[in-house]
């Protein structure tokens, strides 16, 4: 099951990634902000699960700045533009 919910969350950033890319999402967007959070978030509990430090460090740190993109999003400041 866990296979399964590394796979949702891995899919959820490469579609945040690839709708960037693609300017299918606006790199600002909630839609690519929230995708980012829940699919690194979903990848960093895994990891932690899993002693996977290395991972977790990435995972955590990408959920943490997609978190207070939307913060700032939320509270009307502007991030910086995606690239």
């Amino acid at each position: 099951m866990s296979q399964v919910v590394q796979v949702l969350g891995a899919l959820l950033l490469l579609f945040a990634f690839a709708g960037t890319q693609f300017r299918w999402i606006d790199g600002r967007s909630y839609a690519n902000l929230v995708l980012n959070f829940v699919g690194s978030a979903i990848l960093a509990v895994l990891a932690a699960m899993d002693r996977q430090w290395g991972f977790l460090l990435l995972e955590g740190v990408w959920s943490l700045v997609s978190l207070g993109g939307l913060i700032a999003k939320t509270i009307g400041r502007e991030t910086a533009a995606a690239h």
